[in-house]
């Protein structure tokens, strides 16, 4: 097997660049809502993952595929949200043993509080330091990224 080629400057610049941000982003979301909402960004995901899916629950392989995450990492963070009553796990009716996510009354107050301090917070950190032109650019190539993957084989 042949040894992959270095990164040239402008590769490591744009590879660098955009894990850094990307973590930065993330440090950055996740201090602000805890400190405005109380919750972290992985609540924040799992919570709209559900509210924009309607007021019914969602088998957890759907939400799985919504935001993407590994089997593991799901079944963690939504444990831990039974606990803190943001979140109830439901039977299915149709399959014993299908088992269905949904919203407690306060996970649908939490979200709906911080939505509009999420939405607030993406702007001010990410979408107003850019042009329209940027937007664009950066829509285009995490779209060309994505497809990329589309046919990965280390996908579940």
């Amino acid at each position: 097997m042949t040894e992959p080629e270095r990164l040239n400057d402008r590769e490591q610049r744009a590879w660098f660049g955009f894990l850094v941000m990307q973590e930065d982003v993330r440090r950055h979301m996740n201090r602000q809502l805890l400190r405005d909402a109380g919750i972290s960004l992985a609540d924040f995901a799992v919570l709209s993952g559900l509210r924009l899916h309607g007021e019914g629950p969602m088998r957890v392989f759907e939400l799985r595929e919504v935001l993407r995450w590994e089997k593991t990492r799901l079944t963690h963070q939504v444990s831990r949200m039974i606990r803190r009553g943001l979140l109830e796990r439901r039977s299915s009716d149709d399959d014993a043993r299908g088992t269905y996510i949904a919203l407690t009354g306060e996970g649908r107050t939490v979200i709906d509080r911080a939505t509009p301090l999420h939405l607030r917070y993406v702007r001010e950190v990410f979408l107003d330091v850019l042009s329209p032109r940027q937007l664009d650019t950066l829509a285009v190539m995490s779209e060309a990224v994505l497809d990329n993957l589309k046919d990965d084989p280390f996908e579940e």
